[in-house]
């Protein structure tokens, strides 16, 4: 792709925040231990999980920003996204399937693809703490996850 193609997002994120009267540049998340790692079994054996940042489409979920267990069944009609970063000049998120795959993950363990959907997925609330992020979000949903005993997680952030 020719270099005039190129979108210089960090230094027009700088220059936004800049703009907005911010005295220091906004800083990256930066990890130098992932915690990622690969998987110990087959993905037809795991236990399958899903996390995303749209709330529930309830009062509560809609006013308290708070890390959500929510059943996998039924599947919810809608997600809370309005406050969200999506171009909703554009698109939309009525379909929750387009951005919540549990009906496909679903299709995917009866053929055998996935051992097993766990029986919630979880709702990370969009904040720009690095520090609320490692040291409270991620800490209870692992213990969610392990709690449901999953093997791995789809992350879907919105």
């Amino acid at each position: 792709m020719p270099d005039n193609y190129d979108v210089p997002y960090m230094e027009r994120t700088r220059d936004y925040y800049r703009a907005q009267g911010y005295s220091s540049d906004y800083v990256w998340a930066s990890f130098d231990d992932c915690p990622f790692t690969p998987l110990d079994k087959p993905l037809n054996q795991c236990r399958v999980a899903v996390v995303t940042t749209a709330m529930p489409d309830t009062e509560e979920g809609r006013s308290k920003r708070q890390v959500y267990l929510n059943n996998v069944d039924p599947v919810p009609d809608s997600m809370y996204t309005r406050e969200l970063s999506w171009h909703q000049a554009v698109t939309h998120t009525d379909d929750v399937a387009s951005f919540l795959p549990l009906q496909q993950l679903t299709a995917l363990q009866a053929e055998g693809v996935i051992g097993s959907l766990a029986p919630h997925f979880y709702s990370v609330p969009t904040e720009y703490s690095q520090r609320n992020t490692t040291q409270q979000d991620a800490p209870e949903i692992l213990a969610a996850c392990q709690k449901d005993e999953v093997d791995m997680c789809i992350l879907v952030p919105l």
